[in-house]
């Protein structure tokens, strides 16, 4: 992983606990992670509070920072993502309201209907060789996208590409033999 002389100062301040961190951190990272958060929360608002949340969460964990693990942009997007996800949740819940009815078949699924096959699907994937288990579980089971498996697993792009397409081939073989 190459790491850029900016993201290097960044790094070294937060290790020292040094306050410039934060302002570099915003004023190199705040727009980026404020769309991530945006895209997740679809309300201004509450991407404001998530971002403010995400950079005192940060600060806080300075010290958890490991380069070797990861980007630092990859790291601050996690943060964020996480962040993001849990004010959602928690404004859903403070705004839902109980519906309260005695019976209804909204929500019955004749059984006959579902492929029972499809419901084990990672036991499946479990089944592949492991560099597309990896892949498969990046991009379907954490939801990232292919740009962020080939970040975070530290796997050329062309790479994720090849083994998504080989892993999903696979997978078909099972459910349409």
């Amino acid at each position: 992983m190459s790491i850029t002389s900016t993201e290097q100062k960044i790094i070294d301040l937060l290790e020292k606990g040094d306050k410039r961190a934060l302002n570099l951190l915003y004023e190199h990272y705040s727009s980026s992670l404020y769309g991530v958060i945006l895209k997740i929360t679809i309300n201004e608002e509450i991407a404001e509070d998530a971002l403010q949340e995400t950079f005192i969460k940060v600060w806080k964990n300075a010290h958890k920072y490991d380069s070797t693990k990861a980007k630092l942009f990859t790291w601050l997007f996690r943060i964020a993502r996480n962040t993001a996800i849990d004010k959602l949740r928690s404004f859903n819940n403070r705004f839902q309201k109980e519906v309260q009815i005695d019976t209804s078949n909204v929500y019955i699924l004749p059984s006959s209907n579902l492929n029972q096959d499809v419901l084990d699907i990672k036991e499946h994937v479990g089944r592949l060789e492991e560099k597309y288990q990896i892949v498969l579980d990046a991009l379907f089971f954490q939801g990232m996208t292919q740009q962020e498996a080939s970040d975070e697993l530290d796997i050329p792009l062309g790479t994720i590409k090849s083994r998504l397409k080989i892993g999903l081939r696979e997978l078909k073989k099972v459910y349409n033999p």
